[in-house]
């Protein structure tokens, strides 16, 4: 599941007990807001043993340096076994719409920020209108695909959202469910995956190839 202040306390030993293997827990968005939840989630989410990730809302309108020193100053990587997260899309984000080229530049920014300080490649959330717009011509390595009608079709995805409206027990309301595309081995790779070597344009893949031109 993936988890923000939205949803209000949460009984995390219950979570945990109802079968819910991971969670991503919202941590910041844009250059200055932290969620109110993220600390006290991931702490008792950790307790109850529920696997955490952080995940970033990557705002239109601030820098892409400013928000990724806003989420490194908040998620300790040292706490979190998924790797980092980050939620794009336009609900809840701002008014303002820059060019995708624009766009682009700044995320490149975030995400080599973000791949340098946690030498692991992030998962990018969002859904179709947003991608279709913003993320043309990149090749996207972790997708996290919201597809809560029709499935996920035939991206490579990594996390699949099918729905935002489950109940789950120790939590009061609807929240997102997510689903992770691999068995319990892949699973266990994905959170044991450990840092690796960094070179002048960001993290070296750990099959060794070559970064793509976006992430350089």
């Amino acid at each position: 599941m993936d988890d923000s202040a939205h949803q209000g306390r949460v009984d995390w030993n219950l979570v945990a007990k109802s079968g819910i293997r991971f969670a991503y827990l919202k941590a910041t968005e844009g250059g200055d807001f932290r969620d109110a939840s993220f600390v006290e989630n991931l702490r008792e989410a950790r307790a109850a043993g529920v696997e955490c990730g952080a995940y970033h809302f990557f705002s239109l309108k601030a820098p892409g340096i400013l928000q990724a020193r806003n989420f490194i100053k908040t998620v300790p990587k040292e706490l979190v076994t998924l790797p980092p997260a980050i939620d794009l899309e336009y609900v809840g984000n701002s008014s303002d719409r820059p060019s995708p080229e624009d766009f682009q530049e700044q995320l490149a920014v975030f995400m080599n920020a973000i791949r340098k300080e946690y030498g692991r490649e992030p998962v990018i959330y969002t859904a179709g209108d947003f991608a279709g717009h913003y993320l043309q011509g990149i090749p996207i390595k972790r997708p996290w695909v919201r597809a809560v009608v029709f499935g996920p079709g035939d991206v490579a995805w990594v996390f699949w959202q099918f729905t935002e409206r489950a109940r789950v027990p120790g939590i009061n309301g609807f929240v997102d469910m997510d689903v992770f595309n691999g068995d319990s081995t892949g699973f266990r790779l994905l959170t044991a995956e450990k840092q690796v070597g960094l070179d002048g344009h960001g993290a070296r893949q750990r099959d060794g190839a070559t970064p793509d031109a976006f992430s350089q």
